[in-house]
């Protein structure tokens, strides 16, 4: 049902996500980010709140595997798969025992991928090795790991949406980018979304922190 990514930047601090599915909102509902705390994942028959609670456990001192073993006390966990990382350490995965179809997970030491009813088990190893031979922006990196995935095989059926979070030094992501429902290749769609967004990026941070330092808008009527 679900492919993602969790990862950090070692040279920024930056922390990120990305998804796809064959679900409809699949970004609503999955991935999650917080400015100084890390990212996290709740994924297969989703419960949000997981991705939520994942997050205040790392924000109150707890490590990812700390927190995923805390959570794995909540009610239907054996139906959930989750994903944390923070600052420092490994990241987590967690994959429950009744969770869907074809299941993995590919831990490394800056990034952790998943995911259930997959093409085959490769699926998260090929987005890992792509995310950690890759350069560039986290957002970037991310984008290049789905589109792995995707490559690898994916989830076993077709795919219909995707998101792309990532979180630096601000309170908001500076990248929050999703499409809920795409007839055909969302991952390669929302990657091709990214590289419009990208060279705006900064301009849209400058407007929130001083809008007189902002570059123009380049629409119609802007003077």
């Amino acid at each position: 049902m679900t492919f993602s990514i969790v990862a950090r930047c070692g040279r920024t601090g930056r922390f990120g996500a990305a998804v796809s599915s064959s679900s409809p909102a699949v970004a609503s509902r999955c991935i999650r980010v917080r400015a100084g705390v890390g990212a996290a994942v709740s994924q297969n028959i989703t419960d949000p709140a997981l991705g939520v609670a994942a997050l205040d456990l790392m924000a109150g001192g707890a490590s990812p595997q700390e927190a995923l073993a805390q959570l794995q006390s909540k009610p239907h966990i054996e139906y959930r798969q989750l994903m944390a990382i923070n600052s420092g350490g490994t990241p987590a995965a967690f994959t429950g025992s009744r969770a869907l179809g074809t299941l993995a997970t590919a831990v490394g030491a800056e990034a952790a991928c998943a995911g259930n009813l997959l093409a085959n088990t490769g699926v998260p190893a090929a987005m890992l090795r792509a995310f950690e031979v890759s350069e560039g922006s986290l957002a970037e990196r991310l984008m290049l790991a789905m589109l792995a995935g995707q490559a690898a095989g994916g989830e076993e059926g077709p795919v219909h949406s995707a998101g792309l979070l990532v979180v630096g030094d601000l309170s908001w992501p500076s990248v929050d980018l999703r499409l809920d429902w795409v007839d055909d290749n969302p991952v390669q769609a929302l990657y091709s979304v990214w590289k419009l967004y990208e060279p705006q990026e900064q301009a849209y941070i400058t407007r929130a922190k001083d809008p007189r330092a902002a570059p123009t808008y380049g629409v119609p009527g802007d003077l």
